[in-house]
């Protein structure tokens, strides 16, 4: 998580300052970008999965793609969680659907 900060705060533009939203995680504690002086981080409220929009991906790959499995191994979780989703990514307007959020819209 720290490297991935780390990436964000270094293509940041000067002056400028970058939000990132976080779930209740952990790994996501609230001194986690005090490294950075060009982050702050906002936490999402506890158990409320309809604001974070990557749990109804994982929602949408486990109902049709990874329930009632088996798996082999490593090597066959691996291989199904990926067939799960590259076809997740074949429809582009499933993934914006799922993904965006009105309140995430910076650009209007």
């Amino acid at each position: 998580m720290i490297e991935h900060l780390r990436q964000i705060s270094s293509v940041t533009e000067k002056d400028r300052h970058a939000v990132v939203i976080m779930d209740g995680a952990g790994w996501h504690t609230d001194d986690i970008a005090n490294p950075f002086e060009n982050i702050s981080i906002i936490k999402l409220p506890p158990y409320s999965p309809e604001l974070n929009p990557i749990e109804q991906v994982w929602s949408w790959l486990r109902q049709r793609c990874l329930a009632n499995q088996s798996f082999r191994d490593h090597d066959d979780i691996v291989d199904k969680v990926c067939a799960a989703w590259n076809q997740f990514l074949q429809c582009t307007q499933r993934v914006k659907k799922m993904c965006s959020r009105q309140w995430i819209d910076l650009t209007s």
